[in-house]
C-alpha cells in the first residue's frame, strides 16, 4: 500500500497530467489532485481490498466487512470503498461549488487574461515538485524582492 499510495500519485501528476488533456486544464499547481484525489481513491480501494476482518469488527460490527484478499464476500468491503469515495467526490463537487458561487459575489475566480496568457510556471512562479531541473523560475521584472545570490 505504501509504494503504490505513493508512486501511483506521482506518475499520474508527472506523466498523465502532462498528457491527459482534462487533467491539464485545470490549475493545479500544488497538485492537490493528485495528493488528495488519487492518494485518497487509492487509499481506500487498496483498504477494501486488505481490510483485515478482526480489525474492522473492532470500529464497525458489520457483516461482509472483509477486505477482498480474505476471500468470501471481501469484494463486498472494497464496494463500500468505492461507494464511499463516491459520495465525497460528489460532496466536494457540491460543497466547493456553493463556496465558489458565495466567493464569485466578493472576489474574482479567474485570473486576468493577460496573466493567463503568460502561463502557469511565470504567474505562480513554480512548479509542484518540479523535478529534472524544471523547478522554480524566479523572474526579477516580476518580483518586488531581489535576492543577492540570483
Amino acid at each position: 500500500m505504501g509504494v503504490m499510495s505513493g508512486s501511483v500519485p506521482w506518475f499520474t501528476m508527472m506523466i498523465v497530467d502532462k498528457r491527459w488533456k482534462l487533467l491539464s486544464a485545470v490549475d493545479d499547481t500544488l497538485g492537490v489532485v493528485h495528493t488528495h484525489a488519487v492518494a485518497g481513491f487509492l487509499g481506500g480501494i487498496l483498504t477494501g481490498l486488505f481490510a483485515e476482518p478482526e480489525l474492522c469488527a473492532l470500529f464497525l460490527p458489520v457483516t461482509n466487512s472483509r477486505g477482498g484478499v480474505y476471500g468470501g464476500s471481501g469484494g463486498m468491503q472494497i464496494l463500500k470503498q468505492i461507494v464511499g469515495a463516491l459520495f465525497i467526490i460528489g460532496w466536494n463537487i457540491v460543497v466547493t461549488s456553493i463556496i465558489c458561487l458565495v466567493l464569485r459575489c466578493i472576489v474574482p475566480l479567474r485570473m486576468p487574461e493577460e496573466q493567463l496568457l503568460i502561463g502557469d510556471d511565470a504567474v505562480h512562479g513554480e512548479e509542484a515538485y518540479a523535478l529534472w531541473g524544471d523547478g522554480e523560475k524566479y523572474d526579477v521584472t516580476r518580483h518586488e524582492f531581489c535576492s543577492d545570490d540570483t
